[in-house]
C-alpha cells in the first residue's frame, strides 16, 4: 500500500500530531512538498502533503486562512503539515478552524522533526510500495507463465482473474468468447462482443476501457497479435483501475497470449499449405491421395458430403485492400464457427478468391449463409450505402463427395458468376436448378446477341409491311401449330405461313431447325419488356 497520512502519524520517529481532519487520514500521499508561497497551487499536482512554517502567510487572519485552505483542497492537496516553534509557537486558531471547516487534515510538526525527515519517510514508503508491486508483478508473471504452459489459455485466464481480483475472457478472431474465468464471467464477456468488434477495426496493438462508476465493473479490452488484423482479444474486468502489481499481471497475460496467438498463426499457415495441396488433389480427381495427405487434419471432412464455397471480390474491390479484408473476415467467421462446433473445415486463399470445403449442413455453411444475409441487409439498409468497392460475392455448390470435387468447384463458380450478374452476395447452386433460366438472359452479352439476331425483323416491321416479330412469337409459343397460332393473331393460317417464309428469307435460317427455333425463342425472351 502507498503511504497515507495515518501511516505518517503512526511513524514513531516523526512525532506528528493531528490537529484537524482526523477522519480523513486514510488518503494516500503521493509526495511531501515544502512551499512558503502565499499561493503554491500552480505548483501542485494533487495528492501532496504540503509542509509550511507560515513564513509569508497571515496565519492569524480567519478569512485569509479560509481562502488559503480552500484553494489547497481544490488543488487536491491531501494534508497540511505545520511546523511549530519556527514562526509560531503553536498553530494559529484561524488555520485550525479553516482546516476543520474544509475539512483538510492538519498535522502539527514539532520543531525537532525536520521537513526533510518527513520527505524521506514518504519517499521510502513509496519506494517500498513500488518494490512490493514489482515483486508481486514478477511473481504473477511466473504464475501466469506456469499456467499457460501447463493448462493453456484457460489456466492463464484463471490465474489472471485471481491476480486482479476480477474476471478475464479471451475472444477469437470473430469476436466470440472462447474462454472465461471464473465461469460466471462468460455471460458478462458475451455482452461486450460489439466493443470487441470495434476494437478489431483498429490496427494492433489497441486497447480500450468500457464501463466506469455507473457500470457494474471496469473492463479493459486489449487486442492480441502482431499483424495488421488482430487475431484475438483479451478482456479484464475489475472493480477499479488496476494497481501496479495488477498491471504487471495484465501485461504479462497479453504477452503470453500474443505468443500463443502468433504460434497459432504459424500453425494455421502450415495447415493452409496442407489444405491447398489437398484441394488440388481433389480437383485433379485424386481423392485417395488427398485423404492420405489430409490425415487426421481434414480426414473427417472428406468422408462425408461437403459443400464447396468460392468467394471473390467484385472488380471494384480488387483495387483496394477492403475486398481482401472482407475475404479474411469471412474466412475467420467460417473457421470460428467450425471450431466452436468441433467440425473440420478447409479454407484455402486462392489468389483473389477464397475456396472453402465445409461439411454439408454444418456450422461453417450456416455461418456463411448468415454472414451473406447480414451483408445483404447492410447493403439495403438506410444506415449504410452499399458500394462495389467493399463487397464480395459468394457461390455455394450442391452437396458432393471427394470424387465429385471438381464438379462441385464448377458449381460454386457458376453460382458465383450468377451472384455477380444479379447483384447478390450469395447464390446457392440449388437455387439455379430450381429456378428459371430466364433471369440469366439479363446478361448484357445475351441481350446484344438477341438484338443483333432480331434486328432485321424489327426493321422490317418498322416499315409497316407486316408484323413478323409478333407472328414469330405466336408461332413459337404454339410449338409450330399453324391453326392455333393464326387464331391467336386473328389472321388466316396462309397469311401466317407467308410471314414465316419471310422470316426465314430475312434471317437466312430455316425454322425447321430446332436449334434455330430455340435461339429465336430465347432472343425474343431476352428482348421482351414484359419477361
Amino acid at each position: 500500500m502507498p503511504p497515507t497520512l495515518a501511516s505518517l502519524v503512526h511513524h514513531s520517529a516523526l512525532k506528528l500530531t493531528v490537529r484537524a481532519g482526523a477522519d480523513r487520514l486514510d488518503v494516500p500521499v503521493r509526495w511531501a512538498h515544502v512551499s512558503e508561497l502565499a499561493d503554491p497551487v500552480p505548483y501542485m499536482e494533487g495528492g501532496e502533503l504540503l509542509l509550511i512554517t507560515a513564513l509569508k502567510l497571515d496565519a492569524e487572519d480567519p478569512e485569509s486562512m479560509r481562502r488559503y485552505v480552500r484553494r489547497l483542497a481544490g488543488a487536491g492537496v491531501v494534508g497540511l503539515g505545520f511546523a511549530v516553534g519556527v514562526n509560531y509557537e503553536e498553530i494559529p486558531k484561524a488555520l485550525v478552524d479553516a482546516c476543520a471547516d474544509e475539512p483538510l487534515p492538519l498535522l502539527e510538526v514539532p520543531r525537532r522533526t525536520p521537513f526533510l525527515a518527513i520527505s524521506k519517510a514518504v519517499s521510502a514508503a513509496i519506494a517500498a510500495d513500488q518494490y512490493r508491486a514489482v515483486t508481486a508483478g514478477f511473481a504473477a508473471q511466473r504464475e501466469l507463465t506456469k499456467q499457460a504452459l501447463n493448462s493453456g489459455p484457460e489456466g492463464l485466464l484463471t490465474a489472471l482473474a485471481a491476480q486482479v481480483d476480477g474476471w478475464a475472457a479471451l475472444y477469437d478472431a470473430s469476436g466470440t468468447v472462447v474462454a472465461a474465468a471464473p465461469d460466471w464471467a462468460g455471460r458478462r464477456a458475451a455482452r461486450l462482443t460489439g466493443e470487441v468488434e470495434r476494437l478489431r477495426e483498429r490496427p494492433a496493438p489497441a486497447s480500450s476501457v468500457v464501463g466506469g462508476p455507473e457500470h457494474e465493473d471496469r473492463v479493459e479490452l486489449h487486442s492480441l497479435g502482431t499483424g495488421r488484423r488482430p487475431r484475438a482479444a483479451l478482456a479484464v474486468g475489475t472493480a477499479a483501475a488496476p494497481g501496479t502489481a495488477e498491471r504487471y499481471a495484465v501485461h504479462s497475460a497479453i504477452a503470453l497470449l500474443t505468443l500463443t496467438t502468433e504460434r497459432s498463426r504459424s500453425l494455421h499457415a502450415a495447415e493452409q499449405r496442407i489444405g491447398t495441396a489437398v484441394l488440388r488433389m481433389l480437383l485433379a480427381g485424386e481423392p485417395d491421395h488427398a485423404r492420405a495427405v489430409a490425415g487426421d487434419l481434414y480426414g473427417g471432412l472428406l468422408d462425408a458430403p461437403f459443400r464447396m464455397i468460392v468467394a471473390d471480390s467484385v472488380p471494384g474491390a480488387r483495387a483496394t485492400a477492403t475486398g481482401g479484408d472482407r475475404l479474411g473476415t469471412l474466412a475467420e467467421a467460417l473457421e470460428s464457427a467450425a471450431a466452436r462446433s468441433g467440425e473440420a473445415v478447409l479454407v484455402v486463399p486462392e489468389g483473389e478468391r477464397l475456396v472453402v470445403l465445409a461439411a454439408d449442413g454444418g456450422a461453417a455453411v450456416a455461418a456463411c449463409v448468415a454472414w451473406a444475409a447480414d451483408l445483404e441487409a447492410a447493403r439495403t439498409s438506410s444506415e449504410r450505402a452499399a458500394t462495389e468497392e467493399d463487397e464480395i460475392v459468394v457461390g455455394l455448390s450442391a452437396p458432393a463427395g471427394p470424387i465429385a470435387a471438381a464438379a462441385a468447384y464448377k458449381q460454386a463458380e457458376q453460382s458465383l458468376s450468377v451472384a455477380r450478374r444479379r447483384g447478390r452476395v450469395l447464390v446457392e447452386h440449388e437455387q439455379l436448378a430450381a429456378g428459371s433460366v430466364l433471369p440469366l438472359l439479363a446478361d448484357d452479352a445475351v441481350k446484344a446477341f438477341a438484338d443483333g439476331l432480331l434486328r432485321p425483323l424489327y426493321e422490317h416491321d418498322a416499315t409497316g409491311r407486316g408484323d413478323l416479330v409478333a407472328s414469330l412469337r405466336a408461332w413459337l409459343s404454339r410449338h409450330g401449330q399453324w391453326d392455333a397460332a393464326a387464331a391467336d393473331l386473328g389472321v388466316h393460317r396462309h397469311t401466317l405461313r407467308y410471314r414465316m417464309r419471310r422470316v426465314e428469307e430475312i434471317l437466312g435460317r430455316s425454322l425447321d431447325d430446332p436449334d434455330v427455333r430455340m435461339e429465336l425463342w430465347l432472343a425474343l425472351k431476352a428482348t421482351s419488356t414484359d419477361q
